[in-house]
């Protein structure tokens, strides 16, 4: 649950009806070697199922959805994070947008959401991605 003070989404894929965003715990990180992680959830909404499911996000996992974004604007689809250690998305820039939650490893299980975006959903998504990057800086 996004509580303002050290949670943010990362991305928000939503219409009326549903919605799939990822939510980053900007607190303290896990650090393993020169790598730091944050908790994250993957948060799956609709009227036909709700779920979580954990994951960890690093600067280069941000750094790749910064890529993803730029690939979705290009018409072409993402799947993020990469490297198959955790669970992920799927994204397909079709009308509507296809979201696709793997629980992978852990259950395989796959639930694929079709979202009627809103305009601006690119720009939105772009100062989400700059807000976690700022709360998680080195500075901050």
């Amino acid at each position: 649950m996004v509580d303002g003070a050290q949670t943010l989404e990362l991305f928000r894929f939503a219409d009326a009806v549903q919605s799939v965003t990822v939510e980053v715990d900007c607190g303290a990180p896990l650090v393993r070697g020169e790598e730091r992680y944050y908790s994250a959830e993957i948060v799956l909404t609709s009227g036909f199922v709700n779920g979580r499911v954990g994951l960890q996000v690093s600067h280069e996992d941000l750094d790749e959805w910064e890529r993803c974004l730029d690939a979705l604007q290009a018409d072409e689809g993402a799947e993020w994070p990469a490297g198959g250690r955790s669970a992920w998305v799927d994204v397909v820039p079709d009308d509507p947008v296809e979201v696709t939650v793997h629980d992978s490893p852990s259950t395989q299980i796959a639930v694929r959401v079709p979202i009627d975006v809103a305009s601006g959903w690119l720009e939105e998504n772009r100062l989400r991605l700059e807000r976690v990057r700022a709360a998680v800086s080195p500075s901050s």
